[in-house]
């Protein structure tokens, strides 16, 4: 695995690669890698000939009193997790290399749409700075392809769109939620849960998959629905942000017609805020 830490440079290897006449797929991530984001470069391999993670813990999309400061580097074991699983080239800049002029003077990437709602009212600002950084890391790599995870859907959604709005020549493909054995959906945040909380936070997968159940069911009554399921949660101990049935395209609240279907939970244990989701067809 080659490493490269100035845009210069990787530029330069990658379109030798070009020349070569390879495909390039791309996982952007923050490090502190688990086996969710190995199993997004798999898919990246999958699909392309040579694959390129970047860890870069973006400043930008955390919000204050959130944790940038506390989030984990673990460079040497994210890099041994990443030639383990061949990877081809890992992209780790600092900050002035990806904001040369300062984040307060850097030119932001705004989508109007999706990014107020469910994460978005929670967390203020956080998706103008995903947008942002990862316009830049596409325009940096200039992948054919790009692979992010279900589990953050409505950032999968957002990027979809910033992507079809800015005519961004990648493909982004979305890879399955990779859960622990319980259900929990696999995050670096799951580190912050306590052992007192661990053996309770499957409820939030539990009652996603309930009211999936119900709507199968039948029942088309989603604000009884969405109430019942933040009971649930609450019940076990948690503080709920939001439980929302949504249209999978627009993330609006789903209407009695809609066809495709998801539903977006996110709840707060003592010090990590967990998101999940589900989706269906009807």
């Amino acid at each position: 695995m080659q490493v490269f830490h100035h845009v210069a440079s990787l530029r330069e290897a990658l379109a030798k690669a070009r020349k070569d006449g390879k495909t390039v797929g791309f996982v952007p991530t923050m490090g502190n890698l688990h086996d969710a984001h190995i199993e997004l470069v798999k898919t990246a391999q999958q699909h392309c000939d040579l694959v390129v993670v970047s860890i870069f813990v973006n400043r930008l999309q955390f919000g204050l009193n959130e944790d940038w400061d506390k989030y984990p580097r673990t460079m040497e074991r994210d890099m041994a997790k990443l030639r383990e699983a061949d990877c081809d080239f890992l992209f780790h800049p600092d900050e002035s290399e990806i904001y040369p002029n300062g984040m307060d003077q850097q030119t932001r990437v705004i989508c109007p749409a999706m990014t107020d709602v469910l994460c978005g009212a929670s967390r203020p600002g956080h998706f103008e700075g995903v947008t942002t950084v990862v316009t830049k890391l596409f325009n940096i790599v200039q992948p054919d392809k790009a692979v992010f995870g279900i589990k953050d859907f409505q950032q999968l959604a957002v990027i979809r769109r910033m992507v079809e709005d800015l005519c961004i020549p990648v493909e982004i493909i979305a890879a399955p939620v990779h859960r622990e054995a319980d259900g929990l959906a696999m995050s670096s945040r799951n580190g912050y849960i306590t052992p007192q909380e661990r053996p309770k936070v499957a409820v939030l997968n539990q009652s996603l998959n309930w009211v999936k159940g119900e709507i199968e069911g039948g029942r088309r009554d989603f604000a009884e629905l969405e109430g019942e399921a933040k009971k649930r949660i609450e019940k076990a101990g948690f503080r709920v942000d939001y439980f929302s049935i949504c249209n999978s395209k627009d993330l609006q609240p789903a209407a009695d017609d809609d066809r495709q279907i998801t539903i977006l939970g996110a709840m707060y244990t003592s010090a990590a805020r967990l998101i999940d989701n589900v989706s269906l067809e009807l």
